[in-house]
């Protein structure tokens, strides 16, 4: 096992997930910075309310990305002979992991950044392509139907381990499906203030202006 490639590997992954998109394009394109607006965050989920669809939709691809990139470096560790074939899965998991902990904690932004759910997607499109998809799917449903990206991106993150439990989806190593509903418990710790105005019908939609911030 080469700890040294691991490692660097380990911390290319926290750099990439720590590329603040949404804070980069709104001042570079917008002249704002994001975190001054809406709900105060530098993710996906703001942009779309702050700026609209097309500036959202962007970031959020973007930070899908940042995921997939990160998770597909464990390859590296295969072909280099740094792990075992047979551990490909773990450290996809582990890496894309750590890219999603940049995304919430950069560190090009004093470490305060977005709630990592399009990351976190870009991840597990890398790791269980299929399924990835149905919950893109399941989160747009959700978006152009409430308007509420909190809420698409909770359902989404809950649908990939409940997927992962069907016959059709069932990963050959269980650790997959423990993964996946430990995230989905950190996506939901992270959406903890819009859980509560979502339950109060305070909840901004994704399609209103330029507003205060919360």
């Amino acid at each position: 096992m080469n700890i040294l490639l691991i490692a660097v590997l380990f911390l290319v992954a926290y750099l990439i997930g720590s590329i603040p998109t949404a804070v980069w394009i709104g001042k570079s394109y917008y002249g704002i910075d994001i975190r001054q607006y809406g709900s105060g965050n530098s993710g996906a989920t703001n942009t779309f309310r702050v700026l609209g669809k097309k500036p959202g939709t962007i970031v959020m691809l973007i930070d899908m990305f940042k995921g997939w990139a990160a998770t597909s470096l464990a390859g590296l560790l295969v072909i280099f002979n740094a792990i075992p074939a047979d551990d490909l899965i773990v450290y996809k998991l582990i890496m894309g992991a750590i890219a999603v902990l940049g995304h919430i904690f950069p560190v090009y932004e004093r470490f305060k950044g977005g709630k990592g759910v399009a990351t976190l997607l870009g991840m597990m499109l890398a790791i269980h392509t299929e399924v990835a998809l149905v919950c893109m799917v399941i989160f747009l449903i959700v978006l152009f139907t409430s308007k509420y990206v909190s809420l698409g991106s909770m359902i989404a993150a809950l649908a990939f381990p409940m997927l992962l439990l069907l016959p059709r989806f069932h990963p050959e190593n269980p650790i997959l499906i423990i993964f996946g509903f430990i995230l989905f418990a950190i996506v939901v710790l992270t959406h903890r203030k819009n859980i509560n105005r979502l339950l109060h019908g305070e909840e901004s939609k994704a399609n209103i202006s330029l507003g205060r911030k919360r």
